[in-house]
């Protein structure tokens, strides 16, 4: 039985001058332009799993902790992210503070990590918000939401708008202080066994989606199934869903999908522009020095506007691959689909945010922000992408 193929390592190479090396918040500036031009390496810095969780060791001076993470082991992109966070807080700690990242499955399960951190088993996560949305809706929206936010809007929504503060409250709740450290930008629609030509084909569909895309899958006839990335493959061989869902061409071409569902549909409707995050026990945060708050915000943007310009250039090589190689020609939903799911989705997501008092704070200020900078998108981006595509060619 085939299996998809395993993910190749690479190494990388990363030259960093002692001088740069930030120690304390004074130098933190400079430290974060040496951040942002480090490589990820391909090995997590976590040895394995052990059974005694420990809070960050302070022998010597010296910091340890525990990351958690939703990803399977060195995948590309979602697994370099906690890796790149990792290498950005030993640099700027001149070696002081070790990050051990650990992969789904070697500390605690790929939707554990939030209860872990929040408990004090983990001392920090890397995951997806909305993963957590059974504890409370209102983390959906620091994820995505359907027809919601780009990758560049939710972070003027969360550095600029209000987004970091009112996600600091809901967090607080569950004794966890979370950053954006992470995003995918625009995800695909998803692989599909047949094609998805009306709305008609959504019935009775069994789609991998989680968040409140899965909630229009249901909304229009389907079933939503969530499942984590390193369990997608298995269940569209062994027939248990029709479709999923998972991030873009890079990504999708590693785990496969294109031998089990050879439609390849676009835009991603559910996540245009998919934050990643990264979580610390607030008790932990609590006790960290100001200079060592800031590393950890520093190196989460780092990570984060990293992550942007990666996912856009591998992006672009994987789906010429998938064209060239594997024969996979994109296709497009209809207009009829789309302005169906633009319906639902907003009435899904306004009827979140009633969940309860923050919930309802939260969407309310991330409809006015998404709608304050829809026009200034479209006029920019927007009519430039259309102008180039007239003037180039596809």
């Amino acid at each position: 039985m085939e299996t998809f193929a395993p993910i190749k390592r690479r190494s990388y190479k990363m030259i960093v001058k002692r001088r740069d090396i930030v120690a304390g918040a004074a130098a933190l500036a400079a430290g974060a332009g040496v951040v942002g031009a480090l490589q990820p390496k391909s090995k997590t810095t976590a040895p394995g799993r052990s059974d005694a969780l420990a809070a960050p060791n302070l022998s010597q001076n010296r910091k340890q902790f525990r990351m958690a993470t939703s990803w399977p082991k060195d995948f590309p992109g979602l697994g370099q992210m906690p890796n790149r966070f990792a290498e950005a807080m030993h640099l700027m700690s001149d070696g002081r503070i070790d990050v051990k990242v650990f992969a789904a499955g070697e500390l605690v399960g790929a939707t554990e990590c939030f209860d872990a951190t929040s408990t004090g088993a983990a001392d920090m996560y890397h995951a997806a918000e909305y993963y957590w949305q059974g504890k409370s809706k209102g983390f959906s929206f620091f994820t995505a939401v359907p027809m919601g936010m780009t990758a560049a809007e939710i972070m003027g929504w969360c550095d600029f708008g209000g987004g970091q503060q009112l996600w600091d409250e809901l967090s607080a709740k569950f004794n966890i202080k979370a950053f954006q450290a992470g995003n995918t930008g625009h995800q695909t629609g998803g692989w599909f066994r047949k094609k998805m030509e009306t709305l008609e084909d959504f019935k009775g569909l069994r789609m991998r989606m989680p968040g409140l895309g899965g909630e229009v899958i249901r909304q229009l006839g389907g079933t939503a199934v969530t499942l984590p990335g390193g369990e997608i493959y298995q269940a569209l061989q062994s027939g248990s869903i029709d479709a999923t869902e998972w991030v873009g061409p890079w990504n999708d071409l590693a785990l496969g999908f294109y031998r089990e569902a050879p439609f390849y549909y676009a835009p991603g409707f559910h996540e245009p522009g998919a934050s990643l995050s990264l979580g610390v026990n607030l008790d932990v945060w609590n006790n960290l020095s100001r200079a060592e708050q800031n590393m950890i915000r520093f190196s989460c943007k780092s990570a984060n506007d990293a992550s942007i310009g990666e996912y856009t250039y591998k992006n672009a090589q994987a789906l010429e691959e998938l064209k060239t190689k594997y024969g996979i020609e994109p296709q497009f939903f209809s207009t009829e689909i789309l302005k169906r799911v633009g319906v639902i989705a907003d009435e899904i997501v306004d009827d979140f945010g009633n969940a309860d008092a923050l919930t309802r704070r939260i969407a309310d200020n991330y409809f006015k922000t998404r709608n304050q900078m829809r026009y200034w998108t479209q006029m920019s981006d927007g009519r430039y992408i259309a102008a180039r595509e007239a003037a180039l060619g596809r």
